[in-house]
């Protein structure tokens, strides 16, 4: 049986970012799974397009990731710093011993890779910002409770009684009724 390590993917998946957008750093509600904050190599861009304005260092690149969210995505060490050791790796940053601390900053490569990726950074910003708004509906009480509500009801009907093929209809039914009436909100 192979293990995880031989087949060139460590425990944190390719790249040594397997939660660059996950579970592990997320801060704020809890249960449930949320859509990522950052899709593939997005938080690479990120931590470019911070270094661009500063030089910095592994906790202030988390702070600042936090600060853009909001408080409501922190990556945790195990993913920064994986993810610095790529770019350094990629020599789109330079990481400089700095009285005990490691200074990193962006090179011409990052530099250059950051300038051809503006589109993308600025569908990353107003992707972030949308998602901001409902970060914190979630937060509003009558919504939580609603919400709360609603999957509470739908697994005592659903998850622990059985239920017959007709009553499974009509519960999709008012489900996609209710998405359809809230999509059409003004």
């Amino acid at each position: 049986m192979k293990h995880h390590h031989e087949e060139g993917r460590g425990p944190r998946g390719r790249h040594g970012e397997h939660s660059e957008h996950g579970e592990h750093g997320r801060r704020g509600g809890g249960g449930g799974r949320r859509q990522r904050f950052f899709g593939h190599g997005e938080l690479r861009l990120v931590i470019l397009d911070i270094l661009t304005r500063n030089a910095s260092h592994g906790y202030e690149l988390i702070k600042e990731i936090e600060t853009l969210t909001q408080g409501n995505y922190s990556p945790s060490p195990g993913v920064i710093y994986p993810t610095l050791d790529l770019l350094q790796d990629q020599g789109l940053i330079s990481v400089a011993d700095e009285n005990g601390r490691k200074k990193i900053a962006i090179t011409a490569e990052g530099s250059q890779l950051h300038a051809e990726n503006q589109e993308h950074l600025e569908h990353i910003q107003a992707r972030l910002q949308a998602r901001m708004v409902g970060c914190e509906l979630r937060k509003n009480p009558q919504m939580k409770r609603a919400l709360e509500n609603f999957k509470a009801v739908l697994d005592l009907r659903v998850n622990q009684q059985e239920i017959t093929e007709a009553q499974l209809k009509q519960i999709i039914g008012v489900i996609d009724r209710a998405a359809m009436e809230i999509s059409q909100l003004d």
